[in-house]
């Protein structure tokens, strides 16, 4: 990858999440409000932890998408969203961004790198609802998950296995 192009993806990257940077700042404020908590655990303060604040907000806003009324409005307060909308949006760029440089052809987050470490492993994410397959899922939930949380959805069956 050339420095131009390293650039141009880089300046794309600030472009896309500049534009929310209240939201970024709340991810970051929510991060550690569940790190605090975790580590504030008896069990966990004895043992190496390693966990990802951002997959369990992943998590949670997926089901934010899932649920109404007043399920839906603790979670887009404990998130830090307004509304629906701003939170899919937020995280559909944000993964969008992350998954893009996380591709082998694509590495723009390798310009950092000493270029003796530039073959090192990518950390990536990946996400995904396992649902019991008795549980009818609306169509508009499903599209939200695929296309704005680049997760996939199974059915699977919790009662025999």
């Amino acid at each position: 990858m050339t420095l131009r192009e390293i650039e141009k993806s880089s300046k794309r990257r600030r472009t896309i999440l500049s534009n929310d940077d209240e939201s970024i700042t709340n991810l970051t404020k929510v991060s550690l409000i569940i790190a605090k908590h975790l580590f504030s655990k008896q069990k966990y303060k004895e043992n190496n932890v390693v966990f990802s604040p951002l997959s369990l907000q992943v998590v949670l806003s997926i089901i934010a998408a899932g649920s109404k009324g007043p399920t839906q409005q603790q979670l887009l307060k404990f998130l830090r969203f307004e509304s629906m909308d701003h939170l899919n949006s937020f995280f559909s760029n944000l993964l969008s961004v992350m998954l893009k440089e996380a591709t082998p052809s694509r590495r723009p987050c390798h310009y950092f790198l000493e270029e003796e470490d530039q073959d090192a492993t990518v950390v990536s994410i990946t996400n995904g609802v396992w649902v019991e397959q008795t549980i009818s899922l609306r169509p508009s939930f499903k599209q939200i998950v695929s296309s704005k949380y680049k997760a996939t959805l199974s059915s699977v069956d919790f009662k025999n296995k």
